[in-house]
C-alpha cells in the first residue's frame, strides 16, 4: 500500500517548496513472537515463556534507560516511531538502546509500526506530533494485544494523559514505578526508577519558554508546595537568547575548581576573561561542564578567587531532612566556603586588587550531566527502622560535584559500598540534586573496586569487544603472505638490522629502529611503525569502535586496549624474529645529524631484537660489546643527542612530569614497592627518533594535503597562565622569563639551588601546569603561524607513531 506525505519547507534563499514523499505500507511485518503463528519462528526474538511483553513510549526510553538495562527487564517491544524519536533527541541514549536491541539475552524487538498497514496512522488536524506519536504507540499496543491474546501486554508510560487514554481504550497501561512495584521478584528495580520534576522543564532541550512535552511527576507536589525556594528559577530560553544578544548575559561552560567546589569559572569571549562564580547559590544548580548563561554582578561585588581551601565539613550533613521541610530556606548552603570570610578576598579600600569579573548563573543552556553516572558512596547516617525506601545523601568521589539525594531500600547494605548514581533533576527548592541508584561496584577500599571507580570517572570504556569487532581481525596464527611480499607498494626490509626498545613487559610493540652506514659514509636511519591500517579498514565495526575508544589506557596492573588483543599483541606487534608489516620512514643523513633525504614506504620487516630500555642502555654503556646491535644503538644514541641539542637550541622545553613505578606481586597483583621511574639515555634516544618521524611526516602530508592534513599543535600559553609560576619564582628568589619558549627554557635551566637538588624539578613541574593542552587540527582550520607546537619548538607536528594505541 502506498501513502504519500507532504509538507512545505523554506530554502535558504527564502523560497517555499512543497515536498511530497512516498510512504510504503506492508502487511508482512510480523510481531517477533513465537506465539504468533504467522511469524517466522526462526526470526522470532521475543520469548514464548515470558510472563508478559512490555511496550514503552519515548520518554521511558529517554529517562529510564538504567531501568531498561537491568537484566530483569526483558521481552520489550520498541516501536519504530520510538526508535526514530530517540535517535533524533539523544544520540547517547539511542546507541544504548541499539545495544539492547542487539542483545540476545535482553530480547528487545523493534516493530516497524510506521510501515505496517494496520498500525500506521496519519496525524489528525490540530494534533501535535507528540500526541500523534503517543497515539501510534497505543495503536501498536492494541495490535499486539489483539494479535497475541494469550500474552499480557503492558504499555509503560509516565505521561498521565497517555495512560488515561490507553486505559480508556482497554489497554493495560501503567507508570514505570507502578510496574517496578509489581516486580516483587526484583525489588531493586524501584531504586533504578528515575524521578523527574517540574523544575527541569526549563532545562529540557524540547522546552519552549518553560513548556515541555515531557511528563511531569506529580508525587510529592503538595509537600514541595510548603517548602521555600533555595535557588532562583532559571530564566526561559527565549530570555536567555535575548539577553546574550543584548550583552546582558554571557554564555560559556562552567568549570568548577577541583580543590574548592564552591568556586567555578565561566570562560566568556564577550567579557574577554573568565568570570568567577563564587558559592553554590550563584552557581544556581549548574554542574561542572554545563553550558550556562551568566549575569555579571555589580562591580562593587566583584572579588578574587578564594585563598583558602574549604573545610572538610563544608557541606552540611543535613539535606535529607530538608526533604521533610526541616531546613526549607537552605540556610546551610554556603555562599562561600564555610570557615572563610568573604571580606578576606575582597579588595581593600576600593582598590582593584585581585578582584575579577564575578557573576551568577541565571540559566542553563545545555546540561552535561553524565549519562554514565557518578561514582561515590553514601554519607554515613543513623540507621532508621522500617523496610521501605529512605532518603540518603550520596557523596561523589569527584569533589567538583554536589551531593545527590537518593531514595533507596538498600541503605544499610550500600553503606560500605562504592556505587554509581545518575542525576535526574534539581529543583529550585532542594539543596541537592535528586538521582537514582544504578549499580554497586564493590566494597570501599577494595583494589578492583577503586580501579573500576577510576575508569568510570575518566569515562574509559572497559566493555569487551563485540563479535562484529572480532570478526574484523584475521584469524590466528597469522603470518606475512606471498601477496604481501609481492605488493609493488611494499618494500622488503627484512635484511635490515632492526630492533625495538620498549618498557619491560611491553607486548604492543608498534615501533622499531635501525641505522646503518652507507657506502658514501653517510648514515641511513629508519623508523618503522606497525602498519595497523592494513588490518583496520575504514567503515568497519572495528574502525567505529576504535574511533569511540580513541586510545589505549594504561594502568599499573592492566591495559585497556583500543583494538582487540590479537591485533595489538600479535598481528601488529613488531616482535623479534617475526615477519611483520610496517610503514617505514627512512632518512639519509650525515654523521653529524644533518638530514639529506627522506623517503616513506610500506614495508615488511623482521626485528632482530625486542629490548627493554635497561637492556638497550647496558649495551650502549658497555664499550666491550662490538656486535652490530650494540654498535648501532650507540650510533642512534649519538644522533639522538645531536637532534635533542638542535631542538633545545630552537627553544624546546624540558618539563618535569614525575612518574612513579610499582613493583607488583606476580600472583596477587598487589604492590610490593614504589619508586621514581628512572629515565635513561635509551628513553631519550627512542623519544628523539619518534619526534623526528612525526615532524618529518607532518611536513610531508602538509605538502601533499595542504587543506586537510591532520596535524597537532600546542598553542602558546596566555600570559595569565604563568602567574602562579612567576609568583612562586619571585618568592623563591629566582627569575622566570616566559616571553618565548626559548627564554622560558633558558630561565628554567638557570633556576637552581646548589643545596637543593629537587628545586629545579619542582620549578619544571610548576611550569608544566602552566601549559595549554595540545590539540589535533586540520591544516585548513587555522592560520599557518598557529601550526606551531610550542613545547617542542616545532613549526609542524603530527602523530604518525603509536597507531596501535591511538
Amino acid at each position: 500500500m502506498l501513502q504519500s506525505r507532504s509538507f512545505v519547507k523554506k530554502t535558504k534563499k527564502g523560497k517555499v517548496l512543497k515536498v511530497v514523499r512516498e510512504h510504503y505500507l506492508r502487511d508482512d511485518i510480523y510481531s517477533g513472537s513465537p506465539l504468533d503463528p504467522e511469524c517466522d519462528q526462526d526470526a522470532a526474538k521475543l520469548s514464548a515463556s515470558a510472563p508478559h511483553y512490555l511496550i514503552v513510549d519515548t520518554n521511558i526510553v529517554l529517562q529510564q534507560m538504567d531501568f531498561l538495562e537491568h537484566q530483569a527487564v526483558t521481552d520489550v517491544i520498541i516501536m519504530s516511531v520510538v526508535l526514530d524519536e530517540v535517535k533524533h533527541r539523544n544520540q547517547s541514549i539511542y546507541q544504548r538502546l541499539r545495544t539492547l536491541c542487539a542483545s540476545d539475552t535482553k530480547r528487545f524487538f523493534v516493530f516497524a509500526n510506521e510501515n505496517h498497514k494496520e498500525t500506521y496512522i496519519k496525524q489528525d488536524p490540530g494534533e501535535s506530533p507528540n500526541d500523534r506519536n503517543d497515539r501510534a504507540i497505543r495503536v501498536g499496543t492494541a495490535w499486539y494485544a489483539q494479535r497475541l491474546p494469550q500474552m499480557k501486554i503492558y504499555l509503560l508510560t509516565n505521561d498521565a494523559d497517555n495512560r488515561r487514554k490507553a486505559l480508556g481504550e482497554q489497554l493495560d497501561a501503567m507508570s514505570v514505578q507502578a510496574y517496578a512495584k509489581l516486580r516483587t521478584d526484583t525489588p531493586e528495580l524501584l531504586d533504578l526508577v528515575a524521578q523527574f520534576g517540574a523544575q527541569d522543564l526549563m532545562d529540557d532541550p524540547m522546552a519552549v519558554d518553560g513548556h515541555s512535552s515531557a511528563p511531569v511527576a506529580n508525587s510529592g507536589n503538595q509537600r514541595r508546595a510548603k517548602r521555600k525556594r533555595v535557588y532562583d528559577e532559571h530564566r526561559p530560553m527565549s530570555d536567555i537568547q535575548n539577553g546574550i544578544k543584548s550583552g546582558t548575559y554571557h554564555q560559556g561552560a562552567l568549570r568548577v575548581s577541583r580543590f574548592n567546589p564552591f568556586e567555578g569559572w565561566v570562560g566568556s569571549e564577550s567579557v574577554g576573561q573568565d568570570i568567577l562564580i563564587s558559592g553554590r547559590i550563584d552557581m544556581n544548580r549548574a554542574l561542572d561542564g554545563d553550558v550556562v548563561a551568566v549575569e555579571l554582578l555589580p562591580e562593587s561585588q566583584w572579588r578574587g578567587a578564594s585563598a583558602h581551601l574549604p573545610q572538610a565539613d563544608a557541606e552540611s550533613t543535613t539535606g535529607v531532612e530538608e526533604e521533610d521541610g526541616d531546613d526549607p530556606e537552605g540556610g546551610h548552603i554556603a555562599q562561600v566556603a564555610p570557615g572563610e570570610h568573604l571580606d578576606d578576598a575582597l579588595p581593600q579600600n576600593g582598590a582593584s586588587g585581585n578582584a575579577r569579573p564575578t557573576g551568577k548563573v541565571v540559566g542553563i543552556i545545555k546540561r552535561n550531566w553524565r549519562t554514565r553516572g557518578y561514582c561515590g558512596s553514601l554519607q554515613p547516617q543513623e540507621e532508621r527502622g522500617g523496610l521501605g525506601a529512605q532518603g540518603v545523601l550520596f557523596c561523589p568521589v569527584e569533589r567538583r560535584f554536589p551531593k545527590i539525594r537518593l531514595q533507596t531500600r538498600q541503605a544499610a547494605t550500600l553503606m560500605d559500598k562504592r556505587m554509581v548514581v545518575v542525576i535526574d533533576s534539581w529543583q529550585a527548592d532542594s539543596m541537592y540534586p535528586a538521582g537514582h541508584y544504578v549499580r554497586t561496584l564493590g566494597v570501599i577500599g577494595d583494589k578492583e573496586t577503586e580501579t573500576e571507580v577510576l575508569l568510570i570517572e575518566n569515562d574509559i570504556n572497559t566493555s569487551p569487544f563485540s563479535p562484529s569487532v572480532h570478526a574484523c581481525v584475521p584469524p590466528l596464527p597469522w603470518s606475512v603472505t606471498q601477496a604481501d611480499l609481492g605488493d609493488p607498494n611494499r618494500e622488503d626490509l627484512r635484511h635490515l638490522p632492526i630492533c625495538s626498545v620498549d618498557p619491560p613487559g611491553c607486548k604492543d610493540i608498534d615501533d622499531a629502529l635501525h641505522v646503518r652506514q652507507l657506502p658514501s659514509g653517510n648514515l641511513e636511519l629508519g623508523v618503522h611503525i606497525a602498519d595497523v591500517t592494513n588490518f583496520l579498514l575504514p567503515m568497519t565495526a572495528m574502525d567505529d569502535e576504535a574511533s569511540i575508544r580513541a586510545t589505549t589506557c594504561y594502568l599499573v596492573q592492566r591495559r585497556i586496549d583500543m583494538l582487540p588483543k590479537p591485533l595489538t599483541e600479535d598481528i601488529c606487534s613488531l616482535r623479534s624474529n617475526v615477519e611483520r608489516l610496517a610503514f617505514s620512514a627512512i632518512w639519509e643523513m650525515t654523521q653529524d645529524g644533518q638530514v639529506l633525504h627522506v623517503r616513506f614506504t610500506k614495508s615488511v620487516i623482521k626485528s632482530q631484537a625486542a629490548l627493554t630500555y635497561a637492556e638497550a642502555q647496558s649495551r650502549i654503556d658497555d664499550e666491550r660489546l662490538h656486535d652490530t646491535l650494540s654498535t648501532n644503538l650507540r650510533t642512534m644514541n649519538r644522533i639522538a643527542k645531536i637532534l635533542r641539542k638542535q631542538r633545545t637550541a630552537r627553544g624546546a622545553l624540558t618539563l618535569a612530569s614525575p612518574e612513579v613505578k610499582f613493583e607488583i606481586d606476580t600472583e596477587t597483583h598487589d604492590p610490593l614497592d614504589v619508586g621514581m621511574y628512572q629515565v635513561k639515555e635509551a628513553n631519550h634516544m627512542v623519544e628523539e627518533m619518534m619526534l623526528l618521524a612525526n615532524i618529518t611526516v607532518a611536513d610531508h602530508i602538509l605538502k601533499h594535503f595542504p587543506a586537510q592534513a591532520l596535524l597537532r599543535r600546542h598553542p602558546v600559553p596566555p600570559p595569565r597562565q604563568f602567574e602562579p609560576l612567576l609568583k612562586a619564582a619571585v618568592a623563591a628568589g629566582v627569575s622566570i622569563n616566559p616571553e618565548t619558549s626559548l627564554t622560558l627554557a633558558a630561565s628554567l635551566d638557570e633556576a637552581v639551588r646548589p643545596e637543593d637538588s629537587y628545586f629545579n624539578k619542582l620549578i619544571r613541574i610548576m611550569a608544566t601546569r602552566c601549559m595549554t593542552q595540545a590539540v589535533y587540527f586540520g591544516s585548513g582550520e587555522v592560520d599557518p603561524p598557529d601550526y606551531l607546537h610550542y613545547g617542542l619548538a616545532a613549526p609542524l607536528y603530527t602523530h604518525f607513531t603509536s597507531p596501535i594505541r591511538r
